[in-house]
């Protein structure tokens, strides 16, 4: 059995060897280039100083499309296919499958890419592509819902949040057709609150009670089903009345999506000696009841004054506080279990983590400032500083042999 890094050089061919090494080595990449684009683009937008072509659709909206169909599915679709057979008991994915899923989101992306600097058919063809792979995945796990006698309410629930998604993918490619801004537009608020929030909640009620049971002394899980099935309802009256356009009744559903969130981090908060990758889990979530409270708190204000003086901010709250936070703890654990590496907050991660909190507070505070724009690609900058580490780490470790030799 190896104790140390395996000293063979990293190979391609191993990216094949477990669907996670696969979606996640893209999700890495991916995350990276999106802000990369993203932080070129403020600039430029502030200071006209790179000379940057201008993307075919606003770039804005491209921004908030990327992020959440083509940086984030990945890291979802390598952890569903791999904990969906053992969730239910059954036989685990072949590695066509995933090749499938990983080749249409890696060829979507890159075509993706290129069409934001080019022209708009390498958008179209990168959607339909995303579109490809994503289906081939949303067919794999429903295939496993539907043979599953149990009905087990994790799978069920991010199956509904991957096929909203898909949905939701849909409609950006049609956008692309049509000069229409109705597609676009619930397309990106389908991403949050019907693909993004659902399915961090389901891994958060199915996977933090598990992983705290494990390693905190007396811990007692609590997870019972009734949370998770009325998470759903207000989520999607959320996603109707953003959709809508109806903002100053959204306390209506922010509300008890606050009271949720902050119910299941009271129970389950580990309040015994606990590792920090663990810890990190939950520090991470805390900005789930912080965005919902900063909507609520927006909402409210509409209703009383007809002013959205909050702006962005409940919203980069929910993406770069709740959602990069749980990206870079949750891949962070499940890279070091499958990798057969100890289960400890390393360096990089710390860093990683503790530089997103001082990003999403920089972001949330961008919306108040006069020279926003400078601000908005300072945060962005910083995003780059906090991930890049963390992703060339993850990606050596995904292109190398586990160290505890077993295959995978």
């Amino acid at each position: 059995m190896r104790t140390k890094l395996d000293p063979a050089l990293p190979s391609p061919l191993l990216l094949a060897a477990a669907p996670h090494r696969l979606l996640f080595f893209i999700g890495a990449v991916n995350v990276l280039a999106a802000m990369a684009w993203w932080t070129l683009w403020l600039i430029e937008a502030r200071w006209q100083s790179i000379g940057l072509p201008q993307p075919p659709i606003y770039a804005g909206q491209l921004h908030a499309i990327v992020l959440q169909y083509q940086v984030l599915p990945p890291f979802i679709f390598g952890f569903l296919l791999t904990v969906f057979p053992r969730w239910t008991n059954q036989k685990a994915f072949g590695r066509l499958r995933y090749l499938l899923v990983g080749g249409g989101l890696l060829l979507g992306q890159a075509l993706t890419w290129i069409g934001l600097l080019g022209p708009k058919a390498f958008l179209q063809a990168g959607a339909w592509l995303c579109l490809f792979g994503w289906g081939v995945g949303l067919l794999s796990l429903f295939g496993i819902v539907v043979r599953d006698r149990a009905r087990n309410e994790h799978a069920v629930s991010s199956a509904l949040a991957m096929s909203l998604g898909f949905v939701g993918l849909a409609l950006y490619a049609v956008s692309l057709y049509t000069t229409s801004p109705w597609p676009i537009f619930v397309a990106i608020k389908t991403g949050t609150f019907g693909l993004l929030l659902p399915i961090y909640f389901t891994v958060a009620h199915r996977m933090f009670p598990f992983f705290a049971r494990n390693v905190v002394e007396g811990y007692v899980p609590w997870r019972p089903r009734w949370v998770l099935v009325a998470f759903w309802p207000f989520a999607l009256l959320h996603l109707g009345l953003e959709i809508a356009s109806e903002l100053a009744w959204l306390w209506g559903a922010d509300l008890p999506l606050l009271s949720l969130s902050l119910l299941f981090l009271w129970r389950n908060w580990p309040r015994k000696k606990a590792p920090p990758l663990l810890r990190v889990l939950f520090y991470g979530y805390v900005w789930l009841p912080v965005a919902m409270a900063l909507y609520l708190a927006q909402s409210i204000k509409v209703l009383l004054t007809g002013a959205a003086l909050l702006g962005r901010a409940p919203a980069h709250a929910l993406f770069v506080g709740f959602f990069g936070s749980l990206l870079v703890a949750m891949v962070t654990r499940v890279t070091q279990g499958h990798s057969g590496r100890p289960l400890v907050l390393g360096k990089l991660l710390a860093f990683a983590f503790i530089t997103i909190q001082l990003v999403a507070i920089l972001r949330i505070g961008a919306e108040f400032k006069k020279d926003f724009w400078a601000w908005q690609a300072i945060a962005a900058a910083g995003w780059i500083l906090a991930f890049l580490p963390w992703v060339l780490r993850s990606a050596y470790i995904y292109l190398t042999p586990r160290v505890d030799g077993k295959p995978g």
